[in-house]
């Protein structure tokens, strides 16, 4: 056998991914971009439905109160989407419900000055004023940051290596709502992992008129199988005697979601009343905006979102710009009322890669699906009323894919340095380690680790190292930025990344990033 050559046995790193059919700028056909839109629209109902399917029935509130607030943030993650693709970073990302803001509202709920009150609608109206009035104040933080330019100023500080263990812990610090939540119910859960892996991967090669139609459209059409399937289930009587756990989890008609929407309900501004202020409430809820804005909006899902949409990476200028605009989108929240703050949706991000076409237009018509079906609350709650484990099925593969692709910048680093091997295992390891102990803890202890008599505190530190992203970003950026860093620029892959951090270090970025409407004459990139 001969000796191999040297370029036979390494691959050359690359700034773009290869095999993506579609880039950002490019667009299927319109139909084909409209059933890719639906499908996106279809993936972004998940995270809609579970958070205030959890947060509601805790504050007092009705099926009829749950189904306000779904259609509601369906209504204002429509909106925050094509605001973000339009004025924002301009990458095609969906802007959905975050899990960040899940400590300090919780917390907001737990307050005695609520729980006290008798009435359960009451409770409900008063808390869910309380989440607004702290959301509105936190989101200055980001629109401040964002549009002073202040986090272009911080990512200076950051490196291809530094970033790796941020971005792969966007998809890998998710697993708890993966596989976990498909065991709830394995007879649809398993069989919808299975099915969409074959269809997007084994299956791949089928072709229709020349459209790999079951790799472009797997997640609708395994979706739809597997839904029928459970609705089958569900009318056989399969789960009539079976713990009322699992028919929550299984049963297609257990979410009381299409009997308690209206048929037509126009989401509008202070729909609760208005907004309450206080103090403790806002601070601890400023570290989910900063614990949001560390996990996707920077350094994470944005990142990895670039890459699968075939764009440069965002230079410091438009990353900016877009936390910028993801301050109005929370401000948007606490405006209308959506029970959460909003972030880049990290299983949609997954899902461009899935599917192999990052088309902004594709993005912009889910968010044109998101705006019509909450407006049509019967239609929106029936493809809302989709059991959990199948949309947690799904998401095994794409935070899985996030996660991978965020490992995908090691290329640009010279992993045979300890150094850099001992910052990403460190960063990884705690990025893991540190939020499952608070975790266990918070779960054994009904509290958080930090438990003082100032609760503000309390939200501000235990919300902030929940979030896996965010420790992997505290160990990674300070350890890169001290260990021997004078000595390291090129092991740190610093020479790769110079260029993309200003807007005319790359030809692309006018491509890719330029606003529209001819909005760059107002606005010109730094």
């Amino acid at each position: 056998m001969a000796t191999p050559k040297p370029e036979e046995i390494s691959h050359p790193p690359m700034d773009q991914l290869q095999g993506l059919e579609y880039c950002i700028d490019s667009n299927p056909s319109w139909v084909e971009s409209i059933v890719l839109g639906f499908q996106h629209y279809i993936l972004a109902l998940g995270t809609a439905v579970m958070i205030p399917s959890f947060l509601v029935p805790l504050m007092g509130g009705t099926d009829d109160d749950k189904v306000r607030v779904v259609q509601t943030l369906l209504f204002v993650e429509g909106i925050n989407t094509l605001l973000q693709t339009l004025f924002g970073t301009r990458l095609p990302t969906v802007i959905g419900g975050s899990y960040a803001f899940m400590v300090p509202i919780i917390s907001i709920i737990h307050d005695s000055s609520l729980t006290t009150i008798e009435d359960p609608h009451l409770r409900f109206l008063n808390t869910m004023r309380a989440v607004q009035g702290a959301m509105i104040v936190a989101s200055s933080i980001q629109i401040i940051l964002g549009f002073s330019q202040l986090w272009g100023i911080c990512s200076r500080f950051f490196s291809p290596l530094g970033m790796v263990p941020v971005i792969a812990l966007a998809g890998f610090g998710l697993f708890d709502r993966g596989f976990p939540v498909v065991g709830h119910c394995v007879e649809i859960g398993i069989p919808m992992l299975i099915l969409f892996v074959a269809f997007s991967q084994y299956l791949k090669n089928f072709h229709t008129r020349e459209l790999p139609i079951l790799e472009r459209f797997a997640l609708l059409i395994s979706t739809t199988v597997i839904w029928a399937y459970a609705h089958l289930l569900t009318a056989s009587g399969a789960y009539k005697h079976r713990p009322d756990l699992t028919q929550h989890n299984c049963r297609t008609d257990r979410a009381n979601l299409i009997s308690s929407a209206p048929w037509i309900k126009i989401p509008y501004p202070l729909e609760w009343g208005a907004p309450t202020f206080d103090a403790g409430h806002a601070f601890g809820m400023m570290a989910a905006v900063l614990v949001s804005l560390i996990e996707v909006n920077s350094t994470g899902a944005y990142k990895a979102a670039s890459r699968l949409a075939s764009a440069t990476p965002p230079p410091a200028h438009v990353l900016s710009r877009g936390i910028g605009w993801q301050g109005i989108g929370i401000l948007l929240n606490g405006l209308f009322g959506t029970l959460t703050g909003s972030s880049v949706s990290v299983e949609n991000v997954g899902l461009l890669g899935s599917t192999r076409v990052g088309s902004r237009r594709v993005i912009q018509i889910s968010a044109g699906f998101m705006i019509f079906f909450s407006m049509l609350g019967k239609f929106g709650a029936l493809f809302a009323s989709i059991p959990f484990p199948i949309f947690a099925a799904v998401y095994c593969v794409l935070f899985g894919l996030v996660a991978s692709v965020g490992l995908s910048f090691l290329q640009f680093t010279n992993m045979n340095s300890m150094r850099n091997l001992f910052i990403t295992g460190v960063a990884l390891f705690l990025g893991f380690s540190v939020p499952e102990y608070f975790r266990e803890y918070s779960s054994k202890a009904l509290h958080g680790p930090t438990h003082t008599r100032a609760g503000w505190f309390d939200d501000f530190l235990n919300t902030i190292f929940f979030s896996s992203p965010t420790v992997a970003l505290i160990v990674a950026v300070f350890l890169d930025n001290t260990l021997d860093y004078k000595d390291s620029a090129k092991d740190r892959g610093m020479p790769w990344w110079a260029k993309f951090r200003t807007f005319n270090g790359d030809g692309r970025n006018e491509e890719f990033y330029t606003l529209p409407f001819n909005l760059n004459r107002f606005f010109p990139p730094r």
